[in-house]
C-alpha cells in the first residue's frame, strides 16, 4: 500500500519542477524581449538620427527640380557608353589634342580592365549617405575642419589637393578623388580614382597607366603611371559633363570646373552634401591652400563666377551646406 506522505511529496516535487521549468522559460523569454527591445530602440534611434541628418536639407524647390535630372548617367560603363551625336560632338570639341583613336574601341578596352558595373544605384528613402566635397581654396587654411571632414561617409577631393601636412584643416580621409591625366597623383588603396575625361586620349592614358605606361604626353607632360587600385577606377560619363554644363552652369564657360562637377556628382550619389574649400577671397581671387599662386575666376574657361552663384543658390535652397572657412 502506498504511503500517503510519499505520494504527497512526489506530487509536490512534480509541481515544483513544473514551476521551476515555467519560471526558467519566462526568464529566457524576458531576456530575449529585453534584448530585442534594446536593439529595436537603438536601431530606431540611429535611424531617427540618420533621417534627421538626411532629411533636414530636403524640401521642395522648383529651381532645383528644373535643373536636377535623376536619370542622367553619372559613370561610364559598357552598357551606357554609346553617346548621342550631340553629346559626342560637344565633348569632342573640348579636346586639346586631335582625336585619332576610335572611341568605341577605347571604351571596350577600358571595361576589359576596369570595373564594368552600375555604381550607386542603391538610392532609396531609407538610405542616408553623407558627402564632404573638399575644394582647394586657400580659405581652408586655419579652418580646423579636418575632423569634421573625416566624419563623412564619402570624402571627395579634387585634382592634386594634398592632405599630408594639412590634416588639421582638410582632414586625411579620401574616398574619391576626381582627376584627369594632367592633375594625376598617387592614391591609396582605399580611394576611388574617378577619371574626368576631357578627351579620348584621357581614357587611353588611364589604360596605359595600368598597362604599358607608354603615354607620357597629352597637351603637356603627364605621369606615365599612377599608384591606385584598379578595382576602384571610375570614369565620369561625358553625358553627365554636358548635363552639368547645360543644366547647372547654364552654358557659362566652355566646360564646368572639376570642383563644380564633383559637387553635382555628390548631389546625385549622397543624401547630405556639405562643401568645403570653395569660393574666391574678398578680392574676387583665389589661391590653393597648398600654394600661393593667385588666379581669377573671370579668366578661366569654366564660368567660375556663375558656378559660385549656383553653389550659393544651392546653399540658400538648403540642398547643400557651405563651410566657407577663412576668407
Amino acid at each position: 500500500m502506498t504511503n500517503p506522505l510519499t505520494s504527497l511529496m512526489t506530487m509536490l516535487l512534480k509541481r515544483l519542477r513544473y514551476i521551476i521549468a515555467l519560471l526558467g522559460s519566462m526568464t529566457i523569454l524576458l531576456v530575449l524581449y529585453i534584448q530585442n527591445s534594446a536593439v529595436f530602440f537603438f536601431t530606431c534611434k540611429r535611424a531617427q538620427r540618420a533621417s534627421h541628418i538626411c532629411l533636414e536639407d530636403r524640401g521642395n524647390s522648383s529651381w532645383f527640380s528644373e535643373r536636377y535630372k535623376p536619370t542622367v548617367p553619372l559613370l561610364l560603363n559598357s552598357t551606357n557608353s554609346e553617346l548621342h551625336a550631340n553629346i559626342f560632338s560637344w565633348w569632342n570639341e573640348l579636346q586639346h589634342v586631335p582625336n585619332v583613336a576610335n572611341y568605341t574601341e577605347v571604351v571596350n578596352q577600358l571595361f576589359s580592365l576596369f570595373p564594368d558595373e552600375e555604381h550607386y544605384s542603391d538610392a532609396g528613402p531609407d538610405r542616408c549617405r553623407t558627402c564632404a566635397v573638399v575644394g582647394n581654396s586657400g580659405n581652408l587654411l586655419g579652418s580646423n575642419y579636418g575632423q569634421l571632414i573625416d566624419s563623412y561617409d564619402f570624402v571627395i577631393r579634387i585634382n592634386k589637393g594634398p592632405t599630408e601636412n594639412y590634416e588639421m584643416d582638410v582632414g586625411s580621409k579620401t574616398t574619391h578623388r576626381i582627376l584627369y591625366p594632367e592633375s594625376a597623383v598617387d592614391l591609396n588603396d582605399n580611394t576611388h580614382l574617378v577619371l574626368l575625361p576631357f578627351k579620348v586620349l584621357d581614357m587611353q592614358w588611364l589604360i596605359s597607366a595600368f598597362t604599358t605606361k607608354k603615354i607620357t604626353q597629352t597637351y603637356k607632360e603627364v605621369p606615365s603611371t599612377i599608384k591606385a587600385s584598379k578595382d576602384k577606377v571610375m570614369i565620369l560619363h561625358p553625358e553627365f559633363m554636358r548635363y552639368v554644363h547645360d543644366n547647372w552652369a547654364e552654358g557659362h564657360g566652355r566646360y564646368p570646373s572639376t570642383g563644380f562637377l564633383a559637387l553635382i556628382f555628390a548631389l546625385h550619389i549622397c543624401d547630405k552634401v556639405n562643401v568645403f574649400g570653395f569660393g574666391a577671397n574678398s578680392n574676387g581671387n583665389w589661391h590653393h591652400y597648398f600654394d600661393e599662386t593667385l588666379a581669377s575666376f573671370e579668366s578661366s574657361s569654366h564660368g567660375g563666377d556663375f558656378e559660385i552663384q549656383t553653389i550659393n543658390h544651392l546653399n540658400q535652397e538648403n540642398k547643400i551646406s557651405m563651410y566657407k572657412g577663412l576668407t
